[in-house]
Order: structure tokens, then sequence, then C-alpha cells
């Protein structure tokens, strides 16, 4: 008995939809009738019901944003003491403190000014117009005033303007079996464009590619998916990780020099008066200037402006390599930014599809003889093939991707004058176009050269296989492609001359192929730190094929997991940083991803193109619009790429952590003179009645952080991995760093003083005293100068002659100290200068430059020696206490995890030894007894 072979079962790449619920009250009202449609009666009621088809605006008032500038704890101080200069009438400072609070307020409002802009583009990617079946007539209808239940005509080229239920109706009431072939990748990030039937949902701002039919609308407005984007993005008003670091830092600053200036205060009404023989009023007046005068140097003024100029002169190289930076406060998050989540589709690859490798036949294969003739078709004859059954000029994304491959690689076909549908030695006599029904087009053709005809068809692969009679090599390739995630097509040719018999060629494959310079781009993050995963609203095993390609590992979630409400939130987190991407993905789970990974403490950047990627933009620490996105992805993003491609990213990476090492090493600066400032002139106006005139104090500061600025184009040594601010080290050191140079400015004051016998009274009113104002103009040397050749030092985390500073920047801050170094030597008596001569001025400065090297030492070893344990020592809060617990334990299972393998290493190395010598032993023993049966005996 002949047994009967059963041929393979295709498998088919199913598309999953994004389910939508419809609530049952909501239901009924979508059963009106197709050739009808609603009354205006019923439309008016429904628009009462449930609004307009369009998304509300919230708009900011203008004023009230720009004032909200004006907010912070710096800000606030500088306010105060502003206020304060003017009812003294130090009008220099006062001019010094409104110009800054107004510089930075109008850098922050111009800069940000565009947070309302998103939901203005989601706005503007709604249809305006639409066809509906009205009152039983088919009319022309804004497309805001459609309601649920309205019938929408959708034919090519509309832009769907809701969400609505397929009816299976064609426009004019005739019943088709027929699809719709929707582009829906800006809403979900699917590559190719999807077949939606009859009872399927079409969303609101996709594109019909192909065919016509009626629709029932169900949602509008911000109930559509894109509707729950714009809510997305409107919900999202977090305060930004670079503010909320100024934020601590300012409350720092202020909270040491209130408290100080507090203390000050009442010593010099009460303790130690600078004129004991005034009235009680007078008292407090002068104290009060001399508060407000170390207040305002104290303060550091330029944080805020220093902060923002390197960032904008970071921007500007930005540009230069086509990345704009629409937020500033992102340069500084791109540096520390952690984990990159990637849009697939048209960021990591082309989105177009590309001819991949293909399955190809042997000639002369049969259903049940495969091998044939042993000679396989070439890929030049299953293009040519394929060329000759597609449709000239047609916009379909398959046809175009087949006919550009054979124009690129069929000889016959590139060597052509003019790249028609005309084919060198072959005629066309007959074409038949792609149906829903037959599933493949077809083409009669005449070698020109024999003159034979063929038939050529090219179609869906389980369609071809039947029409050559069955073939199971073919269909294991097609199987093997769906496993893969890859589109296939099939392709035969007829052998007999009656045209009937049809022979495979073979079977196309088609993907949305890697850039080619993502994986390059994707390696070069991982060097830095940076882990990238991939998100795409594709099937899952099309983002395990595109991760393999690109050199990733092939762990790729399913997005629905994100919000399975039965897996605990901190085992979700875990899933979300081990793995590589996330497939079939929405807005919301796009947002999801960011905020699981937030709330573990990573900083998120996220790139993205299209509408379903604006919410997670905005909600990412920094949000990356690629090239070529939407206009709802480029309004939501802090960050806009001009090329494409992720490449430009490493570019923009590099500089924002070098712009980091800028900014961080000007806070270690200025917050340890700060601290030496005032904790100085605390105790010198506390012990001894001492301090400097306010002209010189306000040099001080004004100098300073002038020079300061050049900071901008300093020369930056690069981190490898994620910038972090790690504030507890970065108070401490400071802190030490300060008190450090308090006591070397304090060892300047008591040699000149006590060593040297210098007055502690001002030149000033004091002309006939020997010395007097000499030791105010060494100490404002020696303050000026010593603490600003630290910036020497901070501006890296290891010994300042590691990296060589720029010469704009050595010469900025030497100048000021040389003019410094000059101006005491010789004395000038508007700044209240003394003369002190060439012996102390220069060697003020030489002792500031060897002191700026010694404390460069303290630095290092202080950085070297810190730790997450120190910090928690030093700075313990409950949250700090119980992850460095989970990292104890943690670290407790991966050595014992570690230990186990080598143990199970070294049993595996010994049982290897021993098979080894084992098989040693037997094939010795095997030798010897092959000698001995060759032994030949003679009598």
């Amino acid at each position: 008995m002949t047994e009967v072979k059963t041929p393979l079962k295709m498998e088919e790449a199913v598309h999953v939809e994004v389910a939508d619920d419809i609530p049952p009250e909501l239901e009924a009202l979508l059963h009106t009738e197709p050739l009808h449609g609603l009354s205006d009666a019923e439309v008016t009621e429904r628009t009462a019901q449930f609004g307009l088809n369009e998304i509300p605006e919230s708009k900011t008032n203008p004023l009230l944003k720009f004032l909200s500038y004006f907010t912070g704890p710096i800000s606030y101080l500088l306010e105060i003491a502003c206020i304060l200069s003017g009812v003294f009438q130090d009008w220099i400072d006062f001019g010094i403190l409104l110009a800054v609070l107004i510089i930075n307020a109008c850098i922050g409002f111009f800069e940000e000014a565009r947070a309302e802009s998103a939901l203005d583009a989601l706005k503007n990617t709604l249809a305006l117009k639409s066809r509906c079946w009205r009152n039983g007539k088919l009319v022309e209808v804004d497309s805001n005033t459609l309601v649920p239940g309205d019938i929408i005509a959708l034919r090519l080229g509309d832009i769907i303007p809701a969400d609505c239920r397929l009816l299976g109706v064609g426009v004019t009431g005739e019943i088709t079996e027929g699809t719709l072939q929707i582009d829906q990748a800006a809403l979900t990030g699917e590559s190719l464009p999807v077949n939606k039937g009859k009872g399927s949902t079409a969303y609101s701002s996709a594109i019909v590619k192909q065919g016509q039919m009626l629709a029932v609308v169900t949602k509008t407005g911000i109930n559509t998916f894109i509707g729950r984007a714009a809510n997305l993005i409107s919900i999202t008003t977090e305060e930004g990780h670079f503010q909320k670091i100024i934020n601590a830092i300012g409350n720092f600053l202020v909270a040491i020099t209130c408290a100080m200036a507090l203390a000050l205060f009442f010593v010099r009404v009460w303790a130690v008066p600078e004129h004991p023989n005034d009235s009680l009023g007078d008292k407090v007046r002068h104290a009060l200037l001399e508060v407000l005068v170390l207040t305002v140097a104290a303060i550091p003024v330029g944080l805020p402006t220093i902060m923002s100029v390197t960032m904008a002169v970071g921007a500007s190289q930005l540009a230069k390599k086509q990345v704009i930076v629409k937020r500033l406060t992102a340069i500084e998050e791109l540096a520390s930014v952690s984990i990159l989540c990637s849009d697939k589709t048209g960021t990591l690859t082309m989105n177009q599809l590309s001819f991949d490798v293909p399955y190809l036949s042997n000639r002369g294969n049969t259903t049940d003889n495969f091998e044939g003739t042993g000679v396989r078709y070439s890929e030049q004859d299953l293009l040519l093939t394929s060329f000759f059954a597609s449709e000239p000029g047609a916009q379909d994304a398959i046809e175009s991707a087949i006919r550009g491959a054979a124009q690129e690689r069929v000889t016959v076909l590139k060597e052509r004058v003019e790249q028609d549908h005309h084919i060198p030695g072959f005629k066309v006599n007959n074409f038949i176009p792609f149906n829903p029904t037959s599933k493949y087009t077809e083409a009669t053709v005449t070698d020109l050269s024999t003159g034979k005809q063929f038939r050529c068809i090219k179609g869906a692969p389980q369609v071809i296989v039947r029409m050559v009679g069955g073939h199971d090599e073919a269909t294991k390739a097609v199987n093997d492609f769906a496993l893969r995630g890859l589109r296939a097509l099939g392709v035969a040719i007829t052998i007999d001359d009656a045209m009937t018999k049809f022979e495979m060629v073979g079977m196309i494959s088609l993907l949305d192929p890697p850039r080619p310079d993502s994986a390059f781009t994707i390696e070069e993050c991982r060097k830095l730190g940076i882990s990238v995963k991939m998100i795409t609203g594709d099937q899952q095993i099309i983002g395990k094929e595109v991760a393999h390609r690109l050199g990733m590992h092939r762990t790729i979630l399913d997005a629905s997991k994100l919000i399975d409400d039965s897996i605990d939130e901190e085992a979700l987190i875990d899933r979300c940083v081990k793995c590589d991407g996330f497939a079939q993905v929405i807005p919301e789970h796009k947002y999801k991803v960011v905020e699981l990974l937030q709330k573990r403490g990573y900083l998120v950047g996220m790139t993205g193109d299209g509408v379903n990627d604006a919410p997670a933009l905005k909600k990412a620490n920094v949000g990356i619009a690629v090239e070529g996105c939407t206009d709802a992805a480029r309004s939501a993003a802090d960050i806009v790429l001009l090329a494409a491609g992720l490449s430009t990213i490493v570019d923009g990476v590099k500089t924002s952590r070098a712009i980091f090492q800028r900014m961080r090493s000007y806070a270690l600066y200025r917050i340890a003179s700060t601290i030496h400032f005032l904790l100085f002139f605390f105790i010198s106006i506390c012990a001894f009645g001492f301090s400097l005139p306010p002209i010189l104090i306000i040099m001080i500061a004004v100098l300073n952080d002038a020079a300061t600025l050049v900071i901008s184009v300093d020369n930056a040594q690069i981190s490898q991995r994620p910038d972090k601010w790690r504030l507890g080290q970065l108070l401490t050191l400071s802190g030490i760093l300060g008190v450090l140079l308090m006591i070397i400015s304090f060892a300047h004051f008591f040699v000149a003083k006590d060593a040297f016998g210098l007055t502690t009274l001002p030149e000033k009113d004091n002309e006939g005293v020997k010395d007097a104002g000499k030791l105010q103009t060494i100490m404002y040397l020696q303050i000026s100068s010593c603490p600003h050749f630290v910036i020497f030092s901070t501006r890296l985390p290891g010994h300042f002659y590691e990296n060589i500073p720029s010469w704009t920047f050595i010469l900025a801050v030497a100048g000021t100290q040389v003019f410094a170094m000059f101006m005491s030597i010789y004395g000038v008596k508007v700044f209240e200068a003394t003369a002190i001569g060439w012996g102390w001025g220069v060697s003020v400065l030489a002792i500031s430059t060897v002191m700026f090297m010694l404390l460069d030492v303290v630095k290092v070893v202080i950085i070297r020696s810190w730790s997450f344990e120190l910090t928690v020592k030093l700075y313990p809060t409950k949250s700090r206490k119980a992850l460095l617990e989970d990292r104890v334990a943690k670290r407790v299972v991966k050595e014992r995890a570690l230990a186990n393998i080598a143990k199970c290493r070294k049993v595996l190395y010994m049982t290897m030894g021993v098979v080894a010598f084992k098989r040693t032993y037997e094939q010795a023993a095997k030798r010897r007894l092959g000698a001995a049966s060759t032994t030949v005996t003679f009598n």
C-alpha cells in the first residue's frame, strides 16, 4: 500500500490588531443605516454628548509663564538682594542683580516656549473635510463635526478623520469582500501598510493606500487613538532633571548663605558693631549694608547664566553636527542618559521594503522531485520573472521594492537607456493586475529571440505553491521567512507550450532593512555605557529579526505585558531593564516603558518620528525626533536630528558629556569658593572685625564669574560612562576644598598681620596710619586668585595635568588675576586698593598657584576613595539605605552564582580530561590490536 504524503502546511504571519474596547452604551449608537446616515437632529444631540471631533487645547498665559522663570531658591535670594540694594541706593549692585535676573528669565522663556506646540501639531494631523452619509445623502462635512455613528466614505489617499469600524460595504452600498490597505506607521510604528476588512478598526490620522469602503465612526476627538496620545502629552509636566540639580545646589548655597548672613547681621549689630557709638538704627543700616555686599558676592549670581551660556555654546556646536537643540537643559540630560529607547521603523531601519536573501528552486523541479536538473534558478532569473509580473508605475510598497531590486541587480535591466517597463529581448503581451480574489499578478511574455511564449505569476506564497501543484521545500522556506518576520512572495513560470503547467522559480523575501550605520551606532553607544532598546509597533518576530541583524540580543518583549496587572511592578521594571526591546507597541506602551525605567532611577532618552512617539518623547528625560519626523514628534522632542539614522546621536552624546564636565567643574569651583568666602569673612568679622571694602568684594565676584564664562569653550575630558552629578560627592568635596581655602586665606592673614605687623585698618578714613589698607589689598588678591586657580583642578576628575585647558580659558583666568595683581601692586584709589609692591603681589600669586596643585591632590584622593557606601554613611536617607541593602543582596547572589559557575567549570574540565584520557587509551589499545593482527608467522 502506497503511503500518501501529506503536504506541508504553510504558516502565515498574522497581523495582531490592537484591541479597541467599545462600551455597550456606545455600541448601541453605532448601528446606523449605511446609505442613510444620521439625521441633523441626531448629529446635534451626539455633538452635545461627545463634543467636537478635535483635540481640546490648554494654553498658558505667556506673562505668567515668563514670571515663572523668576522663581527658585537662587532667584529668590537675588530678588531680595536686589530690593535691598535699591533701598540702600546701591545702584551698581541693583543694576547687576536686576540684569542677571532678567537675562536668566529671557533665556529660559525663549528657549522653552515651545511646550504647548505639540498639541497644535497633533491637531493639524487630522483631516479637515470628510465625505459622510447624512439624511440619505453623501455630503462633504467638516471633520470636526463628526460624531459616533456617522457613516463616512474612505477612499484612496484619504486621511481617516476619526476612529471608525469598517462595514464591508462600498461607497454606493454594494457588499464587498475586499480590504482597505492602510498606512498607520505614524500611529503604531508598523513598517508595512496593513490590510483591514469588515469589522476592523481604522484609526484617526492613518492614510488609505488602496481600496474604498464605508465605515461607522466609533470614537472622536480626545477619545481616539491619536487623541489618547495628545492626552498623554498634556499630562506630562514633570520638572526636568537639570532643574532639580540646580535647585538642589541652589537650596544648599542659599541655606548656608542665609544662615551665615543672619548670624553676621546679629554680630555686627550687637557683638562687634563697625561703629560702636552709633544709634541702633544706624548700626542696623550699616550691618544690613555689609551683609548685603557679602551676600551679593557669595551668591552664585553667575551660576544660572554660566550654565545657560555653556549649554548655548554647546547647542551651537551640536547644530554644526546636524543636531538641533530645542531645550537647552536637554544637553546636560543627554550626557546623563544611560538607556536609549529607539524607534525601529525609520530610525534603526530604512522604512522601506528591501529585497532580502531569497529561496531559489532548481530548474525542472516538480512536486515530488525538488532536485530537477540540479541547477538552481539564479537571483537574476527570479527578479526578471517577478519584474515581468509587476505593474508599471504602481505605488504599492511591495511592487516598488521588487521593481527597484530588479532594475538594480538584473544585467539586462540595468543596461537599458530608459528605465521604463520596456525589457530588451522580451515583449509583455498581456498583464493581469493583482486582485484580492486571485491574490497574484500575471504576465504573458514573448521571448523575442526564440518566439516562445510563457506566463509568469507573482503573488501570495500559498497561492503560488498551489498553482505549481505543491512544493514542500518552498513551503519550508516560507515558514522560515515567517518565523523571522520576513514578507514572502512566490514566483512561478510556465514550462509547456500550452502555458498551463507552472514551475516554481523561487520565493522572494522582503524586509525593512537596518540602516547601514545602525549596528555601528548601537555598538558605539554600548562603548559609551548607553543601553539601546528597540521599540516597534511591528510583530515580535520582526523585532527579533531586526535586533539580530543589528548585533543585539533577541530578547524582545511583547508590549502587552507592560499593562499586565498580575505582574509585580518591580519584576516588570527588571524585565524592561534586561530586555533588548519591545514589540507590538502603542503610544501608551512607549510612555509606560519610559515611566518604568525612570522609576528605577535611569535617565531615559527616546527617539521617534511619528505621532505615536510624541507622548514618550515628551515623557523621556531627552526626547529626540529623528530626520523626517512628523510635526507632532518634532514639537514634543527636546532635540531634533537633521541627518538620517542615529549616528549623529553619538556625536551629540560626546559633545553633551564635554559640556556636562564644564558645568560640573564650574559648580564644584563655585560652591567651594562660596563656602570659602562665607567662612573666611564670617570668622574674620566676628573675631577680628576685619573685612574688605565693598567695592573690592564686588570686584572679586564680577571679575571671577566674568572670566569663568569662557569655560564654555574649554577642552573637556569625555567620560566613557553616563555622567552623574553625584551631589553627595560634589557637596562634600566642595566643602572640604572650601575649608582648606579658608585655612590658606587665614595663613596669609596671620602672616601679614602678625609676622609683618600690618594693621587691619582700611586706608579710607585712616590715611595717617602706617600700612593702612595693605592687609585688605593682600587679602583681596589672595581671595581673588587662590579659589579662582582651583578651577584648573575642578575641571577634571583626575589630576589637573591629564588634560590641558584651552588657551582661551587659560588667558581669561590668568588675565583677570594678573590684572588683580597689577592693581594690587600699584594701587587704584577708585577701587580702594592700596599699593602693596611687587614682593607681596608676586608672592601671593605664586603661592596661589602652588596651593591649587596641592588641593588638586586632595581632590583626586577624595574622588578615587568615594563610593556609594560612603554616600550612605555621610548622607543617610531611607531610600539610599534600601538601595544599598538591595545592591549588597544582589552582589552576594552574584558572587554565589560565580562561585558555583567556577565549581561547575572545574568539574567540566575534570570530566573532559577523563574523557580525553579514556579516548586516548582506547585509541592506543586499537592501534596495538591492529599491529598484532597484521603480524605474519613463517614456518
